[in-house]
């Protein structure tokens, strides 16, 4: 059974660090790729930050140039989003994803809740 768990969310203020973790299981993970994505309240759902089968290439919304940092653990089966510099705009839920191209995610964690206080 395919399962993505996030973890990490919660209350911060603007211009704080946050990291979140997605754990894999039920699937051979390193054959994935894997992405973060977001909804806001009233908002569709965007991409935050994709990351290929290797971890060697990545790919980031505009608004997360230079703030958000994505990688993958193989060996741990876990994906990760470093948020830096947060601002009221990043609040949302934060899911992560896997699929065999980044182009089309197949299965899709719960989520876990960002708040960011300005």
């Amino acid at each position: 059974q395919v399962q993505l768990i996030e973890s990490g969310g919660g209350l911060v203020q603007a211009g704080d660090s946050l990291r979140l973790s997605c754990a894999a299981t039920g699937f051979i993970f390193k054959n994935y790729a894997a992405g973060w994505f977001r909804q806001a309240p009233g908002k569709e759902r965007e991409a935050v930050a994709k990351v290929d089968l290797s971890g060697n290439s990545r790919l980031y919304a505009e608004f997360a140039k230079g703030r958000f940092s994505i990688s993958r653990n193989n060996a741990r089966n876990v994906i990760y989003l470093q948020m830096n510099s947060l601002t009221a705009e990043d609040t949302g839920l934060y899911s992560c994803a896997v699929g065999r191209h980044w182009g089309a995610m197949q299965y899709w964690g719960l989520g876990t809740q960002v708040n960011v206080s300005s």
